[in-house]
């Protein structure tokens, strides 16, 4: 049994448009909480506690703003299909679970953004998490994520190019359509970050023959 968590670009989505519908154009931009977080994990400066435990009411909609925003034009990044990153994610996290080993398994495209991200029933963590996290680094050396965590070790100026928000150790590979990189697997919460490698493969496997 697993439980699907809806790609993270609808839940932004959802979000971006109720904030345009009670904010003012103007207002400050959406910032990442700190160089650790993850691609599009940006907070809204209203609606939170900030630093000092102060909390930012929403602002008020200036008079005679309709109550529906205009339609958002549709971002395009390059990376897997919305339906073969979540058929993907699903096969490594049953990957996983076959062999008694209850992950998360992230989807994520050209700009680090997750795709999809799927959790299994049974696990004991947001494992979806640290995937991308890991996802990350295949996705910023175009190999797989152990042999990343080995070569950044041994060159100081592959060290150079971790950021904060990625987590150098096995378990993504890189999705590739012929030369190109175009986004990135990742598992977590199997025993060791080998097999969650094992099962990031199982779940690149069940869709690259379909990949354009």
């Amino acid at each position: 049994m697993t439980r699907l968590i809806l790609p993270s670009a609808c839940i932004l989505a959802a979000f971006f448009t109720s904030a345009q519908a009670q904010a003012p154009a103007t207002r400050p931009p959406d910032k990442p909480a700190s160089p650790a977080s993850l691609p599009g994990d940006t907070l809204p400066p209203f609606g939170m506690l900030d630093s000092n435990g102060k909390f930012t009411p929403p602002p008020q909609r200036p008079p005679g703003t309709a109550t529906r925003p205009a339609p958002r034009t549709p971002v395009s990044t390059r990376g897997p299909s919305l339906d073969l990153a979540i058929e993907a994610a699903r096969a490594a996290v049953d990957t996983c679970a076959a062999t008694g080993f209850y992950i998360g398994a992230s989807v994520i495209d050209t700009s680090g953004q997750p795709r999809a991200t799927i959790e299994a029933e049974g696990s004991d963590g947001g494992h979806v998490y640290v995937a991308v996290r890991k996802a990350l680094v295949a996705l910023a050396f175009k190999i797989p994520s152990s042999k990343s965590a080995e070569a950044v070790e041994a060159d100081k100026t592959l060290l150079a190019r971790v950021t904060p928000n990625m987590f150098v150790m096995e378990g993504a590979v890189p999705i590739v359509v012929g030369n190109e990189v175009i986004g990135a697997i990742g598992a977590s919460g199997a025993a060791g970050g080998d097999q969650d490698e094992v099962c990031a493969i199982a779940g690149l496997n069940k869709i690259k023959d379909r990949l354009r």
